[in-house]
């Protein structure tokens, strides 16, 4: 759908209920396009499950989980001698 930008102004909710509904809307200045309104995709609310999954399959090298443990421990040592 192709639409002027005085009538995309004065129709702006409308239209981006179409972009939410699938429909693109060119936005033309003097019936040249200058924009497009397009929907955003939104993520998968499980997509947050398939990263753990995935870290899981793939674990950090040993070398990269040994960096850890000794910094967690110098953190920890650290907070110790505060108290």
């Amino acid at each position: 759908m192709q639409i002027g930008i005085r009538d995309a102004r004065n129709r702006l909710s409308q239209l981006i209920k179409a972009a939410q509904a699938g429909a693109e809307v060119v936005i033309a200045k003097r019936d040249r396009p200058v924009a497009r309104l397009v929907a955003v995709e939104v993520p998968e609310i499980g997509r947050g499950r398939q990263l753990l999954d995935w870290l899981e399959a793939h674990p950090l090298p040993a070398h990269l989980r040994d960096q850890h443990e000794r910094i967690e421990g110098g953190i920890q040592a650290e907070r110790a001698a505060w108290d």
